[in-house]
Order: C-alpha cells, then sequence, then structure tokens
C-alpha cells in the first residue's frame, strides 16, 4: 500500500505495458483511471479501475481524463503507424495531455525508450520514432512539471534469473537489438508507477535494463543515484546534444513554447 496513495490517469492502459501499470498502481493503493478509445476497450480493464472514453489524437476529448488527477504514466505507443504516428501518438499525445491539464500541478511518469537519441538508426530513418519521442520527452522537461522519464529496454528479453535493475544515462547503447539491454514488462510497470511518488525519481531520465541477479528492494536508492536533467536545456542528463533545438520544425518550437508559457 502507498503511503501516498495517487489518483493516476494511464496513457496507453491497455497495452502490453498499460495494463500492467494498472495492475501495479491498484496494488500499491492508488486509484486509478484509464484513457480509451472505445468502450470495448474498457471491458478489458479491471472492474476497479475508472474508464474515461477520449482520444489522444483529440484535444478536446481529454479534458474529462485529467480532471482531478495527481499523475500520469504514459506507457502509450503509435504500433507500427510510421512517421505520422510517431508524431500525432507517440508526441502528439503527450502535447495533448499536457495541453489539458492547464495549469494543474501533476507528476508525469513518460516511457520512451532505450536508444532514443540515436538518430541514424535505420528504424530512426523510416519511422522518426525516436526523434518524435525524444521532443515528447523535450516538452515534459519544458512543461515545468514534477517528472520521471523512463527509456526501456527490449521487453521480456531477460532470463527468469535477469531481475536485478540497472539505472543508466546518457543513452549510450545504440546497437538497436537486445544487446542494449532487456527488461521484464512487470518491472517497467513497477519502476514506472513508484517513480511517480518518489522524490528520489525527481527530473530524472534514465534507461532500464535487467541484469543477472535478484529484484531490487529499495528502487529509491536506485533513483537517488541518478543525475537530474540540466535545468538549463531540454535534454536529459549526459544526452548527445546531436538535435539541436534551432534545426527543429518550426511546430514544436511552437509547442514547446506554449507548453512554457501555461507553467508560469
Amino acid at each position: 500500500m502507498s503511503e501516498h496513495p495517487f489518483k493516476i490517469l494511464v496513457v496507453g492502459a491497455t497495452g502490453s505495458i498499460g495494463h500492467l501499470v494498472v495492475e501495479e498502481a491498484l496494488r500499491k493503493g492508488h486509484s486509478v483511471r484509464a484513457l480509451v478509445r472505445n468502450v470495448e476497450k474498457a471491458r478489458r480493464l479491471p472492474a476497479d479501475c475508472e474508464a474515461v472514453l477520449g482520444d489522444l489524437t483529440v484535444p478536446q476529448s481529454l479534458a474529462a481524463a485529467v480532471e482531478g488527477i495527481d499523475g500520469v504514466v504514459f506507457t502509450h505507443g503509435s504500433d507500427g503507424e510510421g512517421k505520422i504516428g510517431s508524431e500525432t501518438v507517440d508526441y502528439g499525445g503527450v502535447r495533448n495531455v499536457l495541453s489539458a491539464l492547464g495549469s494543474r500541478v501533476t507528476r508525469i511518469a513518460l516511457m520512451t525508450a532505450i536508444g532514443v537519441t540515436n538518430r541514424e538508426s535505420a528504424y530512426n530513418r523510416s519511422t522518426e520514432s525516436h526523434d518524435w519521442k525524444r521532443r515528447a520527452e523535450r516538452l515534459v522537461r519544458a512543461s515545468g512539471l514534477p517528472y520521471t522519464i523512463v527509456r526501456p529496454g527490449w521487453f521480456d528479453y531477460n532470463k527468469s534469473n535477469e531481475l536485478q535493475l540497472v539505472f543508466l544515462q546518457g543513452d549510450k547503447r545504440h546497437a538497436g537489438t537486445p544487446s542494449d539491454g532487456v527488461i521484464a514488462r512487470r518491472q517497467l510497470a513497477e519502476v514506472l508507477v513508484h517513480s511517480l511518488t518518489s522524490e528520489q525519481a525527481l527530473y530524472k531520465t534514465f534507461e532500464l535494463v535487467a541484469v543477472k541477479g535478484p529484484a531490487p528492494s529499495d528502487l529509491n536508492a536506485l533513483f537517488a543515484a541518478l543525475a537530474p536533467d540540466p535545468a538549463d536545456r531540454y535534454d536529459g542528463a549526459d544526452d548527445a546534444l546531436n538535435q539541436p533545438l534551432e534545426q527543429e520544425p518550426q511546430r514544436v518550437i511552437d509547442d514547446l513554447h506554449a507548453i512554457s508559457r501555461a507553467r508560469r
């Protein structure tokens, strides 16, 4: 049971990570609201999870979803929709939820991906997924809201005895294969939920992988060892400076300014 129960909005609640986040948040004593696009998806959720209909790509549909919440966990993804999905869902969904929050002070946990700063991979060149996920990270940092950004390794490629969590920074593993690092989906869900109520996790961005060994008993100690993101720029601690703001599309720069103004 969490000492500080939250009202948590889970974005991507019916996905492979999102449904585990819902279960973990409920297990920790939080109340959970799930953003779903239709009634059929709502039926897949636990009975004690509140479902709210809305579409990440339709800003005006999100007002009810964010009403009265204390935290948001983003686990959504564009699921192979190419460059358009990368922008409208991976990035646009974060922008639209942050905009819907208005002046509310809400804790954010954003899931992106290990290798998100690798702009030269064939995957990123074909989908721009890394670029748009990184832009979503920047929106969260610009918002002024308390946040944690988690970049997980490859889901469920870990062996049964690989449960010892390792938090990395600087996003230096760019093989584009499970050799970059692996993580169990359930452990990822645990880290995302725990980050919402951890003071040690505030304003930190990290890659999450697991190696041979037991699961940790103290996530706060792992969070505490991380460097916070620099306050004078939009990137994570020790990230490569290979996506200059002055070269970004004007619409992205406009979004950063709009989100920043909303927090003043």
